[in-house]
């Protein structure tokens, strides 16, 4: 039945990688996408004369979908590799981390402690079930592994500037997932390996964009304000007031926007919907004329600073200046997430000074604050169960966001996965 009319409502990665995937089987679609360009989290802007992604992204060796995907639109020789170290700012020192000889110098661990932190890692690289761990919180779960100290050194602090008061409330088997997949993107047992595409996020989304408008439209500035059903079945969208026609729709846009698009949806389904949390993001971007380290990714516990860390992309993706990333993860609730810009670009720049005394305002060379409210679902334990199917009881209605990645973290990759599975299930 290629003949009958899909509408994808989301021109992100999910979105798009699914109507790439009907547009390959021959089927009539549209993309409606609010912002005025594709890509979602990873679309890119202007950063004073550099074209950069709204929010960082970076490629693992498992990233299997995405590699597949690669191939197929004969983008794989964009892909690159790069060999990169991670830091650990600990009560105002700036430590090496990330390999076994790191681990072993690290002066704030006793050699039990470090074996049993080792030995974890090891562990949970290799797990391939993760029902079992589902069904744990990550705090019990990284405790017995690692005991109260370790945990508290290594993760407690991060735990509480990213979950706040779902801390305590998150599955082991989503952290698991995100230990495992960096852990697995790995040379050798001293060396890290990550990726990324030459040209950025932009040269996967307007390839796709590119096969997609081949059988149809991807229309921009563009937000869905109903989705018609009758008799629980869907005739089609409400844009602009006007009434579009489809046979099926799919939703790749946050769950929590599906309670007022979709408010024929059963009560069972809405509950649903609205007991999953998210955290928000006010992400500060930062163009700089020096290095703040020689670190991609750097963690931070130390008490004079309230964020988790910060990642310096060009220690990934070299460019002609520096190019950071300082995320605060916070509910849209939490008193700072309106804030002024120019505050957290202050907080930043003390920060900044804390972790390399050297740094000086005169390096920074262009300043972006960007906010997302729905960066990270909190995935709790017994997660599996608390999902609603992807495949709604309506006839016609798929919706699905970046929660059913579970148990694994947000990526292009898993995009690329769920947004072919989307296509798969809405043609059965």
């Amino acid at each position: 039945m290629a003949n009958k009319k899909i509408a994808v409502i989301g021109a992100g990665p999910m979105g798009l990688a699914c109507a790439y995937e009907l547009g390959k089987k021959g089927y009539q679609l549209d993309v409606y996408e609010a912002d005025d360009r594709i890509g979602g989290m990873s679309a890119s802007f202007d950063f004073a004369g550099l074209t950069i992604e709204r929010y960082y992204h970076f490629i693992c060796s498992t990233d299997t979908p995405l590699f597949e995907l690669l191939t197929e639109l004969n983008l794989s020789d964009q892909l690159c590799w790069q060999d990169t170290k991670m830091g650990f700012f600990y009560d105002g020192k700036l430590y090496k981390w990330g390999d076994p000889l790191h681990l072993l110098t690290f002066p704030k661990l006793g050699l039990i402690a470090k074996l049993r932190y080792a030995l974890h890692i090891f562990y949970t690289k290799n797990i391939s079930n993760w029902e079992k761990l589902d069904k744990q919180d990550a705090v019990s779960w990284l405790k017995k592994w690692l005991g109260d100290k370790t945990y508290h050194l290594l993760w407690g602090y991060l735990f509480e500037l990213k979950f706040y008061q779902y801390k305590d409330n998150i599955s082991a088997a989503w952290i698991g997932t995100r230990i495992k997949r960096v852990a697995s993107s790995r040379r050798n047992l001293s060396t890290e390996s990550l990726g990324y595409l030459q040209g950025g996020s932009d040269v996967l989304l307007n390839a796709l964009r590119n096969h997609i408008i081949k059988h149809g439209n991807i229309y921009l500035n563009s937000k869905v304000e109903r989705v018609i059903v009758t008799n629980n079945k869907v005739q089609g969208i409400i844009i602009n007031g006007e009434q579009r026609y489809y046979d099926t729709v799919i939703s790749t846009i946050p769950l929590p926007y599906a309670v007022n698009l979709v408010p024929d949806l059963p009560p069972s389904i809405l509950d649903k919907i609205k007991a999953i949390h998210n955290c928000g993001v006010v992400c500060v971007l930062l163009k700089l004329n020096h290095s703040v380290t020689e670190n991609f990714w750097l963690n931070v516990n130390d008490a004079k600073i309230e964020i988790p860390g910060l990642i310096e992309y060009t220690n990934l993706y070299k460019k002609p200046e520096h190019i950071v990333y300082i995320p605060f993860y916070m509910p849209k609730t939490h008193h700072k997430y309106t804030q002024a810009d120019n505050l957290f670009i202050d907080e930043v720049f003390n920060y900044l000074k804390r972790i390399n005394p050297d740094f000086s305002t005169d390096w920074v060379l262009a300043t972006r604050v960007s906010r997302y409210e729905f960066a990270q679902p909190i995935c709790t334990p017994n997660f599996y169960q608390k999902l609603p199917a992807m495949q709604t009881p309506i006839q016609g209605l798929i919706l699905a966001d970046t929660s059913h990645y579970y148990p694994e973290d947000r990526s292009i990759s898993e995009s690329v996965k769920l947004g072919k599975t989307l296509a798969n299930l809405s043609i059965k």
